[in-house]
């Protein structure tokens, strides 16, 4: 059976949670969170490429990415890294660039749960400032890049478990 993303934003709440199995062993799903080769792999809509501009994947580093469209349009996202454990866990903030006013930011907290069959359960925490800030996010089209981008993730997997 397929691995399914399942997006769970309960009305009225100011989180969400991400969860996703994977067919690969909790340390290689760890570091393709972790290890910018394997981000540019996966993260991001299948319709966009993605840049780092910069990417310090440790406790007290930060990152900043950039999706592009194939016409050119740019979406920026940055944040902090509070706490990289590896293999289980990242805690980091998020921020996408293109609102008008910054400071709406989330805090992600990543687990990454060993099951058998050397496959992983993700989980992804994420609390947004305000309830409009999280329900802006799900009506901005999140479920798509995140489907797409787990999509992707499989591939990779699947190419690199060969």
């Amino acid at each position: 059976m397929k691995n399914q993303t399942k997006i769970i934003a309960e009305k009225g709440i100011q989180e969400l949670f991400i969860t996703r199995e994977f067919n690969a062993p909790r340390e290689l799903v760890f570091r393709a969170f972790n290890e910018s080769e394997l981000l540019l792999q996966w993260l991001g809509g299948c319709d966009m490429t993605m840049k780092i501009d910069h990417f310090d994947s440790r406790t007290g580093g930060s990152y900043r990415f950039i999706h592009c469209t194939a016409t050119g349009q740019e979406f920026s996202f940055n944040g902090v890294i509070h706490d990289v454990t590896a293999p289980e866990r990242i805690i980091r903030t998020f921020e996408f660039e293109g609102l008008p006013e910054r400071g709406h930011v989330s805090l992600e907290t990543a687990t990454f749960e060993a099951l058998p069959d050397n496959r992983t359960k993700l989980t992804i925490q994420s609390v947004f400032k305000s309830v409009s800030d999280r329900d802006g996010m799900v009506a901005a089209g999140m479920e798509h890049g995140v489907t797409d981008s787990h999509q992707r993730l499989d591939e990779l997997f699947e190419r690199l478990l060969k």
